[in-house]
């Protein structure tokens, strides 16, 4: 079933390569039924990959990643079933997005100390829609021959103690959660694997997470290694979590995982979706 479900995607809204029509219409023509948009800290493209996904027959999902700060780390927050029209929602996102610009300047700033000019420029020229991630910024720095490919520039820049990275403050934990359930969502904690805690801020993130009214994580993810996919299986058991799926594409050449090649989701998880009527649609 999770491969006919992708509950995280990105569009050219925030850093994916595809319009939402194109995303959409990848997704069906992989075979996937059920979809979330899940643009980063932006609902602009919820129209049209809503619309797209009618014309073709598929369940659509309202959503969106945000990002937070956590502890001086930045972590994602997925939202599923959002409402776009919930003023604190859509509030919240726009003041986060005013806020990736001057990080974006930040970051371009920490590029040209080490003679890697244009960055700022040549970043935006792939953010076609506006909104600028580090995505943007690899994909500059791929094309000026920095890197062979954007994996190899999150090895070598953009991160905490690599050039181009830059500190920035998101939003809080509690006020991601708060919006997002606030809008009617629910709030699903993104690739845990990717964060590199330790076993015991995890478990705290997980527990402040849960507290805050979140009601989800991701198990299955593109992102994810198979040894990941059980213990994360495990700690949404231990934390009464429902576990959810999603590829987090990107577009052809920018992703871990293509649509429709999710595993099943480990014996004995409860699905973020088990109780949702669109699933009736796609059975």
């Amino acid at each position: 079933m999770p491969s006919l479900i992708d509950l995280h995607s990105h569009s050219t809204v925030s850093d994916g390569t595809l319009t939402p029509e194109q995303l959409v219409t990848h997704a069906s023509e992989r075979g996937v039924r059920m979809l979330a948009l899940t643009d980063h800290d932006d609902l602009d493209g919820l129209e049209e990959a809503a619309r797209t996904a009618a014309a073709l027959g598929m369940q659509f999902i309202n959503g969106v990643e945000i990002s937070v700060t956590w502890h001086r780390r930045t972590i994602h927050v997925v939202g599923l079933k959002v409402d776009p029209e919930h003023a604190p929602l859509a509030e919240g996102l726009r003041v986060i997005r005013e806020g990736r610009h001057a990080r974006a300047v930040g970051m371009a700033a920490s590029l040209d100390r080490i003679g890697i000019s244009g960055s700022l420029d040549g970043a935006y020229h792939y953010a076609k829609r506006g909104i600028i991630s580090r995505s943007h910024f690899a994909r500059f720095l791929v094309e000026k021959g920095h890197a062979k490919d954007v994996g190899a520039v999150f090895r070598k820049y953009l991160v905490k103690g690599k050039p181009g990275y830059f500190e920035h403050q998101w939003a809080s934990l509690e006020d991601a959660v708060n919006w997002i359930t606030g809008s009617g969502g629910i709030a699903v904690l993104a690739h845990p694997g990717r964060y590199d805690l330790g076993r015991v801020n995890m478990l705290t993130l997980l527990h402040e997470f849960r507290e805050l009214g979140g009601k989800g994580v991701e198990v299955v993810t593109g992102s994810h290694t198979p040894e990941m996919v059980p213990h994360f299986a495990k700690l949404a058991h231990q934390f009464d979590l429902m576990s959810s799926a999603g590829s987090d594409y990107h577009g052809p050449g920018q992703t871990y995982l293509d649509m429709g090649r999710l595993p099943d989701l480990p014996h004995g998880c409860v699905p973020v979706w088990h109780d949702w009527p669109e699933l009736a649609q796609i059975q």
